[in-house]
């Protein structure tokens, strides 16, 4: 394992971390290296299939996990999950986050503040639940540009 330089995504930008890490390839370990790194009040969603998968009181913020087994420049976003997060973010009044994981790092979006084109794409209809089967789904890509590197 390497250091890794992490970047505070809570507002302390000046600050930086050294320490080990590996990257995170489950949405628990995503969960727990944001909480020990950067949102010591991150909980767990208490709806297990909800459309957001935990959030902070403190920095008010609703955030989407995912991890990825690939690596792209552009990070894929459903529009259902991505319009679900705003939704809950105007009625809560929180910062919508997507925080994504890939094996050569962890980038967060704060997914308000970019404009995102759509598409229409056969996709499985779930990747780890044994349904493999294709349905139609509207996405987007999140370039690793726009966001923030946690790792």
């Amino acid at each position: 394992m390497s250091h890794i330089l992490l970047v505070d995504l809570v507002g302390r930008r000046g600050s930086i971390i050294w320490m080990q890490y590996s990257v995170p390839t489950k949405e628990i370990d995503l969960f727990n290296f944001v909480k020990e790194n950067f949102i010591s009040d991150l909980q767990m969603s208490e709806v297990k299939y909800s459309r957001y998968d935990c959030y902070s009181l403190l920095y008010h913020m609703d955030i989407e996990l995912k991890c990825r087994r690939t690596h792209y420049d552009d990070l894929l976003i459903e529009r259902s999950k991505h319009d679900a997060l705003l939704e809950r973010s105007i009625k809560f009044s929180t910062r919508p986050v997507y925080i994504n994981s890939t094996p050569l790092g962890v980038w967060a979006f704060y997914i308000s503040h970019i404009r995102i084109k759509w598409e229409e794409r056969d996709l499985p209809r779930n990747t780890d639940f044994g349904d493999q089967g294709k349905i139609k789904k509207e996405i987007g890509y999140l370039n690793i540009e726009d966001g923030i590197k946690l790792m």
